[in-house]
């Protein structure tokens, strides 16, 4: 018996398709039939689809992404509707009211209101008096303001930084060896750094009248001019430093020396140090007939002062007003008279002799010695300006300085007389925004001299517009290390910033060099300049007990008339 056996219903047929061959390059030879007269509008995969339609386009308002929904390739006519008759004729007629969008009500309705005056002499109008003639109301007048507009004329990028002048001119056979950025220094770190040892004390010191501590805004007291001597010898000119320079000892330098460069990094002006290299020793200076000493104002505040010699109120100006407070400040708080006790060091002042009878400031000199490692021990002159009796009968040093109100409103600061007593930790944030670099100087100082308490006083002016009298608003005292950490004042920092220098220098040959801060730029250079440079300002110095010039002192009669 045979079966047929039907393949064809059991296994389907399969038609090879057709198979286009494009001889001459990439794609196919010709469009498919099926897409013929198809519109193609290009898109990609990244499209985001939005609404289908929207008739009253009012809803769509957010302006940010206005092209949220729109097409990666733009927008193509492929799928545009044309009309076939013309519909000119046609007008849609809406009696409803158009709503504005939030951003755009109300927009122009000051406008319109102070276009219109709202009346004769209606307050913000306009008023005509007589002839016709059109004048502002005089009690709306409103004091302009020189920084207002200061935007609209620089394109909101604010007034163009104003370039400072540098410390010194720098010549021409001055050759530049390094260019230290503020950026690296802040980085440098030498931590371990014992307390300095003690080497040998000079001068007499007077004690701190405590009633100063009870002065506050409501109980003010006169700041006194005291007609006293302040001498401000530099490293070379010391005797004791050269006498020590022979058996201890390669660095040598004061503390105000060591704390402009262990606070350069807060630094806005120029200010420059000479150094001498001789043998393995290295002396720091600074030039004679300067303003090194001179405390800034406001050195790190957004709107610093502005440079117009004629105004009480220039950078020259406020820092001598500054020094002279400062200096008036720290003698007038110790216990003065013959009669009083003292506390008298080893060894008198260095800086005056046993015959001269003038009055000089109570001032201690502490030399000490610091060893940095790599056998580079490290020599200095410190200071203390008080001393404080303690109930158990132990000294405690002090140093003394003066913060000085000048104009709050000019300074864009706080008012010390409405916040001094209430909010003094505001006061004091404000002028470690304003005054960083000079706080950090006086942190150091008080740091290396090992003075137990930091007294700082408030002085202000008695009239903004008078540079000449003063008033004691009220005292603070701190712990130097602990004010240190609290301004986010580094010494492992500062230290590492010394010893960078001193390590530049000790690689150098013997001769001069000058080390200056840029007045524009965060970065400090160190110059190699001849051995004869600055010489010819100290010609005209006296003569020191060893035949060598010493600095001019700061007298405060002569002085005095200047402020």
């Amino acid at each position: 018996m045979s079966e047929t056996i039907n393949t064809a219903a059991q296994f389907p047929s399969f038609e090879k398709p057709t198979v286009q061959f494009n001889e001459k390059g990439w794609g196919p030879c010709e469009l498919p039939d099926t897409f013929k007269d198809v519109p193609y509008q290009p898109f990609s995969k990244n499209d985001r689809l939005g609404k289908i339609c929207d008739w009253t386009s009012t809803s769509n308002n957010d302006k940010k992404y206005q092209n949220k929904y729109a097409s990666t390739f733009g927008t193509g006519n492929q799928y545009a509707y044309y009309h076939e008759e013309d519909e000119t004729t046609f007008h849609l007629v809406d009696t409803a009211r158009v709503q504005k969008p939030p951003h755009q009500r109300g927009r122009f309705r000051n406008m319109r209101n102070s276009r219109s005056g709202r009346g004769r002499n209606a307050r913000g109008g306009l008023n005509t008096h007589g002839h016709g003639m059109t004048t502002l109301n005089s009690k709306n007048v409103k004091a302009r303001d020189p920084r207002r507009g200061v935007g609209k004329r620089f394109g909101n990028r604010g007034p163009p930084p104003k370039m400072r002048e540098s410390s010194v001119a720098v010549r021409a056979d001055w050759a530049s060896i390094e260019e230290m950025d503020f950026p690296r220094l802040m980085k440098l770190s030498l931590p371990n750094i014992k307390e300095g040892e003690d080497i040998t004390t000079c001068g007499t010191l007077e004690y701190y009248d405590k009633t100063y501590d009870r002065i506050n805004v409501k109980n003010e007291k006169p700041l006194q001019k005291i007609d006293r001597i302040v001498h401000t010898v530099t490293t070379t000119d010391d005797p004791v430093i050269r006498r020590l320079s022979k058996t201890i000892g390669n660095v040598f330098a004061t503390d105000a020396i060591l704390a402009t460069i262990m606070c350069s990094t807060r630094s806005n002006y120029s200010w420059d140090i000479v150094i001498e290299k001789v043998g393995e020793k290295i002396f720091m200076d600074k030039r004679d007939h300067t303003e090194f000493d001179l405390l800034t104002v406001n050195e790190t505040s957004v709107e610093p002062p502005t440079d117009d010699d004629s105004s009480c109120n220039s950078p020259r100006n406020l820092a001598i007003e500054a020094t002279f407070i400062n200096h008036n400040f720290s003698q007038q708080v110790l216990k003065t008279g013959d009669q009083e006790a003292k506390y008298k060091f080893e060894e008198p002042n260095p800086f005056i002799s046993e015959d001269e009878d003038i009055q000089v400031a109570s001032v201690g000199y502490r030399y000490k010695k610091w060893e940095l490692g790599s056998d580079i021990v490290l020599v200095a002159r410190c200071e203390h300006d008080g001393v404080l009796q303690t109930p158990s009968g132990e000294p405690q040093f002090l140093s003394i300085k003066a913060l000085n109100e000048w104009d709050s409103k000019l300074a864009n600061g706080v008012e010390w007389r409405q916040k001094l007593d209430t909010q003094r930790g505001a006061v004091l944030a404000n002028e470690l925004r304003n005054n960083a670099c000079k706080l950090a100087k006086w942190t150091v100082q008080a740091v290396l001299a090992g003075s137990d308490q930091l007294k700082l006083g408030y002085v202000s002016r008695i009239n903004p517009r008078d540079h000449s009298r003063h008033v004691i608003l009220g005292t603070q005292q701190f712990k130097p290390h602990e004010f240190a950490t609290q301004i986010n004042l580094s010494m492992d920092n500062a230290w590492g910033i010394l010893r960078c220098i001193i390590d530049l220098v000790m690689k150098q040959k013997d001769g001069k060099y000058l080390i200056m801060k840029d007045p524009n730029k965060p970065i400090i250079r160190l110059y190699d300049i001849p051995d004869n440079t600055f010489d010819s300002d100290d010609s005209d110095d006296g003569e020191g007990d060893d035949g060598e010039g010493f600095q001019q002192v700061y007298n405060y009669a002569n002085n005095s008339n200047k402020i």
